[in-house]
């Protein structure tokens, strides 16, 4: 167990600068940062909204109708448009940062850092495409 020091008048503290709330607001790095990580609450926003729009969709058509029209108030049409806003910000610093946290290696040798990135925006590319061929009919 560890006991925190007895300071007396001829044992002074430690000097420690003070360090503003707000230090991160400071460089474009940690603001990036910060921002990043905030972003997920729109993620866990939209997966919210989605399970929410499927109990409608379960309670039938009143219900479904009545949901999507609370959708088009203009206070959900907002806050829809900043969640998307920070969800593609999210997914895009992610993708970048990608290579630095999954290092590929083809035969031994590191992939190229702008390559890993290429291929997840590839497949986010592939992904949107076939949602989009379903929820348009598959025609």
């Amino acid at each position: 167990m560890k006991e925190t020091p007895i300071y007396t008048e001829y044992h002074p503290r430690w000097y420690r600068t003070r360090v503003s709330t707000y230090w991160w607001t400071r460089q474009w790095s940690y603001l990036k940062f910060i921002l990043r990580e905030l972003s997920s609450l729109s993620v866990a926003y939209f997966v919210v909204l989605t399970l929410l729009e499927l109990r409608a969709l379960s309670q039938g058509e009143a219900s479904y109708a009545a949901f999507q029209e609370w959708l088009r108030t203009p206070l959900l049409v907002a806050l829809n448009g900043i969640g998307l806003f920070f969800v593609l910000f999210h997914t895009i610093t992610w993708f970048n940062l990608a290579p630095r946290a999954m290092p590929l290696r083809v035969r031994g040798k590191r992939a190229p850092d702008l390559l890993v990135a290429a291929l997840n925006y590839v497949a986010w590319l592939v992904v949107s495409a076939v949602v989009a061929w379903l929820i348009l009919g598959g025609r």
